[in-house]
């Protein structure tokens, strides 16, 4: 039986129009918990390689809300503007192992909504 207990692989979000006007991706934190120790108003990094091949390295920071709970903002400023990002993309993070480093590597995707032949199709935005 597989261990429930086991966490997660990836977090991933469809992104909002306001986010991509603030270049700036928000999550629940109970979303990445699991690759994130909460550090409130403190901030962190991401190394991230996309699917073509080229590293980025994304700027995070948690937040402690008494409205909305604790969240995380990751900045993403260049990388949006040169995926051409939208309104519904899917980004997603997987995390990389990497043994006991103190840092975090992840894989980032992106995909898009296309409709073919009447037909709604998920496919990896490969830019």
């Amino acid at each position: 039986m597989e261990n429930q207990q086991e966490r997660r692989q990836n977090f991933s979000k469809r992104l909002t129009q306001i986010e991509l006007e603030n270049r700036m991706i928000l999550f629940s934190y109970t979303v990445v918990a699991d690759f994130f120790e909460f550090q409130a108003d403190h901030l962190f990094f991401m190394n991230a390689t996309n699917s073509v091949g080229k590293e980025w390295i994304f700027v995070g920071k948690f937040h402690a809300s008494d409205n909305v709970g604790n969240y995380v903002s990751i900045s993403l400023p260049w990388f949006a503007l040169e995926k051409g990002l939208k309104r519904n993309d899917e980004i997603i993070f997987t995390e990389i192992p990497q043994g006991n480093k103190p840092w975090k590597n992840f894989k980032v995707v992106i995909k898009r909504k296309i409709r073919l032949f009447g037909q709604d199709i998920w496919g990896e935005l490969m830019v």
